[in-house]
């Protein structure tokens, strides 16, 4: 059961990764695959943690930096979309930002 539950979050992860470096045109979407990838890299801690029993403080400090992540990648996101009007990545390279 746990072997199956560890290739599932693994092929999960893997997709993450996969839609992280195939789709990169848009901002959002490169953040969403990142929030992605960092649900799964949590749920791995999570079951090692469970496996070997221990504290769950790092967990916690985990999901605070996850969190911050999100709130930064937000806010450039908001930053692009009022300065450049899209969230075109390709756009940055041709403006100066």
């Amino acid at each position: 059961m746990k072997a199956i539950f560890m290739s599932i979050i693994m092929l999960c992860f893997f997709i993450g990764l996969m839609v992280l470096f195939s789709l990169r045109s848009h901002l959002l979407l490169t953040l969403i695959s990142i929030e992605f990838l960092m649900i799964i890299l949590y749920l791995i801690m999570f079951n090692n943690f469970m496996i070997f029993g221990y504290e769950f403080y790092f967990i916690i400090l985990f999901l605070v930096m996850a969190v911050c992540e999100g709130s930064l990648g937000l806010s450039i996101l908001v930053s692009l979309i009022r300065s450049h009007g899209n969230d075109m990545i390709n756009s940055l390279y041709m403006m100066s930002w």
